[in-house]
């Protein structure tokens, strides 16, 4: 099943790769940045689990998740770059994308719970409105 989201988490946990090894490779920084790896690259694998979900409430949950490493690996985005391991161009770039997938991650939870919580209303009766 192909999803927006999906791809859009994919690409960036590629971009996030290419920084891990430009970080390794020309600024000799491994600990930040094998954090921003691990973060990066599990956006994509959460949303990857949420479109295989058992329920609605794992969908959920597993968008949360992703949601939560999002929000980590900007945390870890603006570290390397207040530490000068990243240019204001690189942080800006990367810091982008994530802000888009975490906008995107967002809706999706609203609009999940929403859904959710409509599906959980009572079934109206002859004498209830509609």
């Amino acid at each position: 099943m192909k999803s927006i989201v999906g791809e859009k988490s994919f690409v960036f946990a590629v971009k996030v790769v290419n920084l891990y090894r430009y970080l390794c490779e020309e600024k000799k920084e491994y600990v930040l940045s094998k954090q921003l790896l691990r973060s990066g690259t599990s956006i994509g694998a959460n949303i990857r689990e949420a479109l295989h979900g058992q329920s609605r409430k794992d969908f959920l949950s597993k968008i949360f998740i992703a949601l939560k490493e999002a929000n980590e690996a900007q945390y870890w985005i603006e570290l390397l770059f207040a530490s000068e391991y990243l240019s204001m161009q690189q942080k800006d770039n990367i810091w982008a994308d994530c802000d888009e997938l975490i906008r995107l991650l967002v809706s999706i939870a609203k609009t999940t719970k929403g859904n959710m919580s409509n599906d959980n209303r009572k079934p109206p009766t002859l004498n209830s409105p509609l």
